[in-house]
């Protein structure tokens, strides 16, 4: 997938690509690590970074998680005060060309590893499998409308309007939905403090 879709406020690819190589620099990795970390091709790493390619959500989740980091962190600078308002128009929201949509409702803060999203998946939309996080990493999510398939380790789990659930980020876990109507619910995510950082002196980065 090129060009646009995946993205909305105003962030460029160009952009994206600049922190996902941000990123990857200030953890001392290589492209190829990061490919082999985080099951994404060198190829589709490459293009990222240049802007030149839009990832699907599910790729930039891979990115985020190889990197230790969210897909918050990738999309927004952090906060530099203790109080932040995010109007409805200044939020991140990425759409998957599957027909589902992520919209980040937390700004970055500092050190904390932590997002708070609403997603939107439409009917029949499997939005496919994400890696686990780093261990000690927690999420929790509660269904506002519609019904959601969640997958965890292999295991399915339906959970129905006014459902919650909470589950180690550590592992791996999949959202559906088989219904006739859209699903939306919340997740508010918490990594874990390992991560996926590495120090330059065992991976130096050659690009």
């Amino acid at each position: 997938m090129t060009g646009e879709g995946v993205l909305s406020s105003g962030l460029s690819m160009a952009e994206l690509g600049q922190r996902v190589r941000g990123e990857r620099r200030a953890r001392g990795l290589s492209i190829e690590r990061l490919a082999e970390l985080s099951g994404i091709s060198r190829s589709m790493v490459s293009e990222v970074e240049r802007g030149a390619k839009t990832p699907t959500v599910l790729v930039l989740d891979r990115l985020a998680t190889a990197l230790g980091t969210s897909i918050a962190r990738l999309l927004d600078e952090p906060a530099h005060s203790a109080l932040r308002v995010l109007r409805h128009a200044e939020q991140r929201v990425l759409r998957d060309p599957s027909g589902w949509e992520r919209r980040v409702l937390s700004p970055v803060l500092g050190d904390v590893e932590f997002e708070f999203m609403r997603t939107t998946i439409g009917p029949g939309v499997d939005a496919g499998e994400f890696a686990p996080h780093a261990p000690g990493s927690r999420e929790y999510l509660a269904v506002e409308r519609g019904s959601l398939r969640l997958t965890i380790n292999g295991r399915p789990y339906v959970l129905d309007p006014g459902d919650s659930i909470y589950y180690p980020g550590d592992c791996r876990h999949a959202y559906a939905n088989d219904g006739a109507t859209d699903c939306v619910y919340y997740l508010a995510m918490e990594l874990g403090a390992a991560g996926g950082h590495e120090t330059a002196r065992h991976h130096p980065p050659s690009a």
